[in-house]
């Protein structure tokens, strides 16, 4: 078996913009990640809790996470993408308490080699789902 990359293998990220913590899976369709709440992350509210809309990034880095590894099975660097945005963001809770550690999946609805693609994802805590969006993203070349 082979081992997972890690998170800046596969994000152009740097610092503390990198919201992901590790790759749990990473296939053809789709990007699996953890992230762990730590005490002082800059986005942290002042009750110390992540605010609901920070899922939204946690998602749009697992797309680029699976669009990194795309890229480096064809022998090619991650490009560098943008998030376009979504119609829809769902968050189930009002915010994400410190400590915690979520499942991230962003899954390919569509893809197109010239940049454009949209996923579908959540993000979870022990199989519940806490946020769910449909992104759409584009890569520059």
């Amino acid at each position: 078996m082979s081992s997972l990359p890690q998170v800046t293998d596969l994000i152009l990220h740097r610092g503390p913009s990198v919201l992901l913590a590790r790759i749990l899976e990473v296939s053809a369709t789709r990007c699996r990640a953890s992230v762990r709440l730590e005490p002082g992350a800059w986005y942290l509210q002042a009750d110390g809790s992540a605010p609901a809309w920070v899922g939204l990034e946690w998602m749009a880095q697992a797309a680029a996470a699976f669009s990194g590894h795309r890229h480096r099975e064809a022998g090619r660097e991650p490009r560098i993408g943008f998030l376009l945005g979504t119609r829809t963001y769902e968050a189930l809770v009002p915010s994400f308490p410190v400590g915690l550690e979520l499942e991230v999946e962003a899954e390919v609805l569509f893809l197109d080699d010239s940049g454009p693609g949209a996923f579908t994802c959540e993000v979870r805590h022990k199989g519940e789902t806490l946020a769910r969006a449909r992104l759409k993203a584009i890569e520059t070349p």
